[in-house]
């Protein structure tokens, strides 16, 4: 899954809060992404084509190499690792979702999108090249993630997870975001006041759960910043992929949506900039 901010995007990502979130709330967000997997499919962005370079140069991508994906959503990244001959077994919590992923992967035989729960789905008996989670490795257990991705890989096979956070670019575009939080203050009480975007060099870069497994060495970094360009109407779209959003009461949702649309109809003339950073992180199984 890509993007999987529960707060708006000048806020905390959804890694961040589940840090602080009681394992129930974590379930209960993270099934929302099924409820409407066509705007998913149409509104979530992908990732960046250097990211897939960088993983066929380290992580040995390409023709043959055998895949695991954890939480593939409707294909975000599942569509270029079979375009580039992986052989892809792709694990997918929705049935929602997962019916959208076979029709995106129609063409590609060697791609198998599996209905199930990640945590409890059999590892077959051949192990794998890669195990890739993108922007879905923060909804998985973490009593089980990292060990069952051990188990399931060969060794010297890697495990290769996505993270997508909201960043500031620098620039005057970040003035949207910064006017945006009122209307997040206003409709969803649980915003913590005065959240503003982090430059990408603030994002930390965490490999300390994979170095405590004792079943990986050290993880290595690779970071992407992408400008997407997005009308009102792509914008809220956006949004409403957001297990944050899809989580809030009607009438809040309602009034949330009608205030930024608003503000960029009025303010920004129809048009804003986002920033994303992709962060690859890669950690070879011992």
């Amino acid at each position: 899954m890509s993007a999987d901010e529960r707060r708006p995007p000048s806020s905390p990502t959804d890694e961040q809060l589940h840090r602080a979130s009681p394992r129930e709330v974590v379930e209960q967000l993270r099934v929302t992404f099924d409820e409407d997997a066509e705007r998913y499919d149409r509104a979530r962005p992908g990732y960046p084509a250097a990211l897939y370079d960088d993983l066929a140069a380290l992580a040995g991508i390409g023709p043959g190499c055998r895949v695991l994906e954890i939480g593939c959503g409707t294909g975000q990244a599942t569509v270029p690792l079979a375009k580039r001959g992986c052989e892809i077994v792709a694990v997918e919590l929705g049935a929602g979702l997962a019916e959208v992923a076979r029709r995106n992967l129609a063409r590609f035989p060697r791609a198998e999108v599996v209905t199930g729960a990640f945590e409890s789905w059999p590892l077959p008996p051949e192990p794998f090249d890669v195990v890739l989670s993108a922007t879905a490795f923060h909804w998985i257990d973490p009593a089980v993630r990292v060990v069952k991705s051990a188990e399931a890989l060969r060794p010297g096979g890697f495990l290769a997870t996505i993270a997508t956070h909201h960043v500031a670019s620098g620039t005057d575009r970040d003035q949207f975001f910064a006017d945006s939080q009122d209307c997040y203050e206003r409709w969803d009480p649980a915003t913590p006041p005065g959240l503003r975007l982090a430059l990408a060099s603030a994002i930390p870069m965490e490999g300390e759960e994979i170095v405590r497994s004792g079943r990986f060495e050290p993880p290595a970094f690779h970071r992407y910043e992408t400008d997407v360009p997005y009308t009102t109407a792509t914008y809220v779209d956006v949004l409403l992929t957001y297990s944050g959003h899809r989580a809030l009461p009607p009438d809040a949702q309602h009034g949330l949506l009608l205030c930024i649309g608003d503000l960029i109809d009025h303010r920004y003339g129809g048009q804003i900039v986002k920033r994303y950073l992709s962060e690859l992180r890669l950690a070879r199984r011992i």
